[in-house]
């Protein structure tokens, strides 16, 4: 139980007892106290005084003379400023706290809920590798699956393939056009690369065709309808949708390189999912949606046979959910799939790891999931994010500038070598010891990167700025972890589960061991945090700011050498829970911590 929840009662129960009057928990307003007062945590007054006509001044002191008087060993004392009740908690409860949780490796995480969460993250294209982009998705979503775990919930981690559809027969029809019979093999190229390659090239062709027909007098917007290898495209979209032997035989036999690359990359990141869809084997479940929606009014027919949901009326435009040809659209597929995960799963809330790009489609695909009167409808939640670009700016697939995620990994794994060999930290590693290391260095700066930035803000990835050992970094927590580790192997690694004497040795605790305490105690409540936030970097931050405190103690205070043996022993406990909660969050955020550095 945090100390917040432990304080909100308390004070409801003096309330009562003062004023006769009734309060609930969730009316008062408890926050850290500011480091420019004296105070581990403030009440907040001003709610108060309307009702129980009292100064803010009155109310405080009597409150904070009640609260001191009748649970002492929870508080120490306490001030009034203005409309704030400063309230100090007593050292021998921090230590009590330290003494119950230092060895927790589990300290933070809640028990069951019973609610269920799917999480849909990493929704690639099988038409090109994934890039940069598609790393903050799969981070966020991991990470978001892994703070609900923690929090109680039961998740199902999914994925999406985006395997048909136009995008997916431009690669196709550019290797039958330009590849002669080459393959993965025998051109030496991973398979999601060798099929990405053939998606520029597509895009090159469809451009140089364009601009031989508008010099032709054909307007461009025309020009890129009627352009050769945009009709051959369309064609292929038909027969695939027909069930035409020869081209699903070749959607399979490129689809099949394109996984085979993607499962490389997925391990290399450490991306897993309980349930794999493709939107091959959903789409039909889709149209079956559309034909629901038509038969409930919910969608209309127009004269060209394509099919729209009306969202005018709440606020929206018309949505197309069926081409007028009979194929489908993304959204046809959103429909089906929304009934399938739910029929298999009955989830409380589904979450969809999409870029901001998509929200307009998000908000109408759960207007009409509502309009259809489909009971999961209030569980979808669109986790929105920004895009990453780099300082050259934004990245484009069919242009061939993007940031491939493979090639990025190798240049985070040469950054990690070149940056820890500057440190000269590498005596007494093994060539394979020093790989897992720069291995873990790398990806961990990457992350963290990605992941300490609100989802919500658009960002500029840097990665020589993301491997700072001194910076707001991975690398710096990961050398805090590692400094820690090294501090417990001195003292063999075995800290005394003996109470750590009051009055003796610890009769007080300094200003630094008691800021460090009261930050471990918050790691519930970070989780909490994040939790509802959907939100990594609430972590990020948090583990951040506790490997900075715990730098500054140690700069200030010796743990082997300590005043005391109790001293010393506090100190090493509290090193330990710092060191367990470095790990704990990092892991959060998909990221180890070395041993040693």
């Amino acid at each position: 139980m945090s100390i917040v929840s432990q304080i909100k009662p308390l004070v409801v129960k003096a309330l009562k007892e003062l004023y006769d009057q009734e309060f609930t928990g969730s009316e008062l307003t408890i926050n850290i106290t500011k480091p420019e007062f004296e105070g581990d945590y403030t009440l907040v007054l001003f709610s108060f005084v309307k009702q129980l006509k009292k100064s803010p001044e009155l109310l405080g002191n009597e409150i904070g003379e009640m609260l001191t008087k009748n649970n002492p060993e929870l508080f120490k004392s306490y001030n009034v400023i203005k409309g704030f009740l400063n309230l100090t908690v007593s050292d021998n409860y921090w230590i009590h706290f330290l003494q119950s949780n230092f060895s927790d490796n589990k300290f933070g995480y809640h028990q069951s809920n019973g609610k269920r969460v799917m999480v849909e993250y990493s929704s690639p294209n099988t038409n090109k590798p994934l890039h940069l982009g598609h790393l903050r998705n799969n981070f966020l979503g991991w990470s978001v699956a892994e703070i609900l775990k923690a929090s109680g919930y039961d998740v199902i981690k999914s994925c999406v393939v985006n395997d048909r559809g136009i995008h997916i027969c431009k690669s196709m029809v550019a290797w039958q056009l330009f590849a002669n019979g080459t393959t993965p093999k025998s051109a030496g190229i991973k398979g999601d690369h060798f099929v990405g390659e053939y998606y520029v090239k597509f895009n090159d062709e469809h451009k140089t065709q364009v601009e031989e027909l508008m010099a032709k007098g054909m307007s461009k917007e025309e020009a890129e309808k009627q352009a050769p290898i945009m009709k051959a495209t369309q064609q292929m979209l038909l027969d695939w949708e027909a069930g035409k032997t020869e081209v699903i035989e070749l959607w399979k036999k490129m689809n099949s390189w394109v996984y085979e690359g993607f499962d490389v990359t997925y391990e290399r990141i450490g991306s897993d999912f309980n349930i794999m869809y493709y939107e091959s084997e959903t789409y039909l479940l889709g149209k079956k949606s559309v034909e629901e929606g038509l038969a409930k009014g919910v969608f209309i027919k127009k004269e060209d046979g394509s099919v729209w949901a009306d969202l005018t009326s709440e606020g929206l435009d018309e949505k197309l959910v069926l081409r007028k040809d009979g194929t489908s659209v993304y959204i046809t597929q959103d429909l089906g799939l929304a009934q399938q995960k739910y029929e298999q799963f009955h989830y409380d809330q589904s979450i969809y790891v999409i870029g901001d790009e998509q929200n307009y489609h998000m908000k109408a695909l759960k207007l009409i999931l509502k309009k259809m009167g489909k009971p999961y409808a209030d569980g979808v939640y669109h986790l929105s994010y920004g895009m990453v670009e780099l300082p050259s700016g934004k990245m484009k697939s069919r242009e061939g500038n993007v940031v491939d995620a493979d090639i990025l990994l190798d240049e985070m794994l040469t950054q990690a070598e070149k940056k820890t060999t500057e440190q000269g930290k590498i005596e007494g590693f093994s060539s394979g010891k020093l790989k897992e290391l720069f291995d873990i260095l790398g990806l961990g700066a990457l992350k963290f990167f990605l992941l300490r930035v609100d989802p919500k803000k658009r960002m500029v990835f840097n990665p020589e700025e993301s491997i700072d050992l001194h910076g707001f970094t991975a690398t710096f927590i990961q050398y805090t972890h590692a400094r820690i580790k090294s501090i417990l192997r001195k003292q063999s690694g075995v800290v005394s589960q003996v109470p750590i004497a009051i009055g003796t040795g610890v009769d007080s605790l300094l200003k630094l061991e008691k800021e460090l305490i009261i930050l471990l105690e918050q790691y519930p409540a970070t989780i909490e945090q994040a939790c509802e936030e959907h939100n990594p970097s609430v972590v990020a931050i948090y583990v951040f700011n506790l490997a900075k405190l715990f730098n500054t103690f140690y700069t200030e205070h010796s743990v082997m050498n300590a005043e005391s043996e109790e001293k010393k022993q506090l100190r090493l406990k509290l090193s330990e829970m710092n060191a367990n909660i470095i790990a704990s969050a990092m892991h959060l955020l998909g990221i180890k911590v070395p041993e040693r550095m």
